[in-house]
């Protein structure tokens, strides 16, 4: 038997900062996943670094069970040190399988949890789109379904050690900034495509001096020419997205894109996605 438990990943984040000098973040997961496959025919674990090793022991202790008998692997699409959710992402998946092969079901605050315990977190476990306490792992709003929104991922460079720079931001980051607390109140009041397009563009511009992105500022100049309803960032990671309404075509996308490249530099196409809900899925194969 195999239990696949399928976590998404993210572009970065729709907004992060602080909210009432509390640190928290907007998800933007996409149809981007890591997985974690348990097989009771194994023993042992396949790609499976040290980070989620120790995730997994906590998640047995929490649910009072000493051993894990079985074999774990962890299959992802999302690279690292990108701002992708990749650690999130697996820790979760591994987390809701730990407990799920002893038939046990979490929560998303235990979730949330355990996995904050290790590292600051990303919420793409949550169903729809929340904010979310990242070095806690509480649940601070559920937002619901996402707005339709496609995503031209870029990556601006480099590679970023998320919990080193979270130490440093934590340090250096103002508590407050007018361009966060704007985008919360236009969120609030309304959550659609374009809504969701100026708050994380308003998001992205108040981290550049925080992490700075190349091209970030010439790029927000020129996109409404060019049809994208806004630009968000991984704020502790080196991709941007450009975001387009869901249902413009391909096509019409793939143009943007070009234009993209040929005009703001030094930024990489890596691929195009869509802003999906959040959660996991759960698949046993016998």
């Amino acid at each position: 038997m195999e239990l696949i438990v399928r976590v998404p990943g993210s572009c970065g984040e729709l907004v992060q900062g602080y909210m009432q000098g509390m640190p928290f973040l907007i998800t933007c997961p996409v149809d981007l996943y890591a997985a974690a496959v348990v097989n009771d025919k194994l023993r042992g674990f396949f790609n499976v670094g040290s980070k989620a090793r120790r995730v997994l022991q906590r998640t047995l202790s929490y649910i009072g069970e000493t051993e894990f008998p079985f074999g774990l692997t962890i299959q992802s699409e999302l690279p690292q040190g990108k701002g992708m959710a990749s650690s999130s992402a697996d820790a979760a998946a591994v987390i809701i399988a730990t407990a799920a092969v002893f038939g046990k079901c979490l929560s998303e605050d235990e979730i949330g949890r355990l996995a904050a315990l290790e590292d600051p977190t990303d919420g793409v476990f949550c169903q729809g789109i929340v904010s979310i306490n990242y070095h806690t792992g509480q649940i601070l709003r559920a937002y619901g379904p996402p707005p339709p929104l496609k995503i031209a991922v870029f990556d601006t460079g480099g590679y970023v050690d998320t919990v080193a720079f979270h130490a440093a931001k934590d340090r250096l980051a103002p508590r407050q900034d007018r361009r966060i607390d704007a985008a919360l109140r236009l969120l609030d009041k309304t959550y659609t495509a374009e809504a969701v397009g100026y708050a994380a563009t308003w998001s992205a511009q108040a981290n550049q001096c925080i992490l700075f992105k190349d091209g970030l500022k010439s790029l927000i100049q020129k996109l409404p020419e060019w049809g994208g309803l806004g630009v968000n960032v991984a704020h502790s990671g080196t991709v941007l997205g450009v975001l387009f309404p869901g249902d413009m075509d391909t096509a019409r996308i793939e143009d943007r894109v070009r234009l993209i490249n040929a005009n703001i530099l030094p930024i990489q196409y890596m691929r195009t996605v869509s802003l999906i809900s959040g959660g996991w899925t759960v698949e046993y194969r016998r």
